[in-house]
């Protein structure tokens, strides 16, 4: 009976699951998607209108308009931003725990032409990335 002709992956081209998981679950993978999804949110935006979060994981519920977005490898998502009253907030969460609501404030300045959203990362940058 002939043998069969299996071919097995050459093990230095493999990737270690445990290192693959840890990179696509990092907090600088969770912020490219958080922004891209934000970013697509505020394209359905009128001129009247910006993004803004809801957070409803405090036993109350705060909104403010969102204005930037940072991480810290490997686990630390940021939201600042300014409340609906005029106050700055900050919002530091593991990526575990991210819960925000989208959804479409009045603009704070209406009267000064609408920016686009303010933190797009240039292709290849990293955005508020400390070591």
């Amino acid at each position: 009976m002939p043998k069969p002709n299996l071919k097995l992956p050459d093990p230095a081209t493999l990737e270690n699951p445990l290192i693959k998981n840890a990179r696509e679950n990092s907090a600088s993978a969770f912020y490219q998607r958080l922004t891209k999804w934000i970013a697509e949110f505020d394209q359905e935006l009128d001129e009247a209108h910006e993004v803004g979060v809801r957070l409803v994981s405090f036993g109350q519920t705060v909104s403010f308009h969102l204005e930037d977005i940072g991480y810290w490898n490997p686990s630390l998502i940021s939201f600042k931003g300014t409340s609906v009253e005029g106050e700055p907030v900050e919002l530091i969460q593991h990526v575990n725990q991210i819960s925000i609501l989208l959804m479409k404030l009045p603009r704070k300045d209406p009267e000064s032409p609408k920016k686009p959203f303010g933190f797009q990362m240039p292709e290849g940058a990293e955005k508020h990335e400390e070591e």
